[in-house]
């Protein structure tokens, strides 16, 4: 599986590929009012408004710092409730040192046993020469009443 690697906080994370529509550079985000910290804004991409979550700030409440390498993650994202008909949304992922990928097979993966209260887009980890890697369930990025708000709010705009 071919896996997107980023870094939060020098921690490593991966994202599996065929969640990608496209890897773009930093553009200027339209940041709407009463929005959680975490939601750095919209843009316009192929005729449609694209909510962007910063990573960083989701996951360390700090917010991405804007290097060459920090970029836009474009991905599918379905409503958690969608049918095998329904399209799914594009959804931005702001993240930090967006410069690799790592190839890895299935038994590569390795199940983290700890029995802490962890969110659930935390999966599997990876480990290779320069250490470990967490992999995100990107579907589970956002809660269910994170992803109608974010969906409500894109409609208004």
């Amino acid at each position: 599986m071919l896996m997107l690697l980023f870094q939060v906080n020098n921690q490593r994370y991966a994202i599996a590929s065929q969640h990608i529509v496209e890897v773009i550079p930093l553009v200027n985000l339209t940041k709407l009012p009463h929005t959680p910290e975490y939601f750095a804004g919209v843009f316009k991409y192929r005729g449609r408004i694209i909510p962007v979550i910063d990573l960083c700030q989701l996951m360390s409440n700090q917010s991405c710092k804007e290097h060459l390498s920090t970029r836009i993650i474009l991905i599918n994202h379905w409503d958690r409730d969608a049918t095998e008909d329904s399209a799914p949304h594009i959804m931005g992922l702001m993240a930090q040192r967006v410069i690799e990928t790592l190839q890895k097979s299935d038994v590569d993966f390795v199940d983290v046993d700890l029995q802490i209260d962890k969110p659930p887009y935390l999966g599997k980890m990876i480990v290779d020469e320069q250490g470990l890697i967490q992999c995100l369930h990107v579907e589970y990025l956002l809660s269910e009443v994170q992803h109608a708000y974010l969906v409500a709010e894109i409609h208004s705009y």
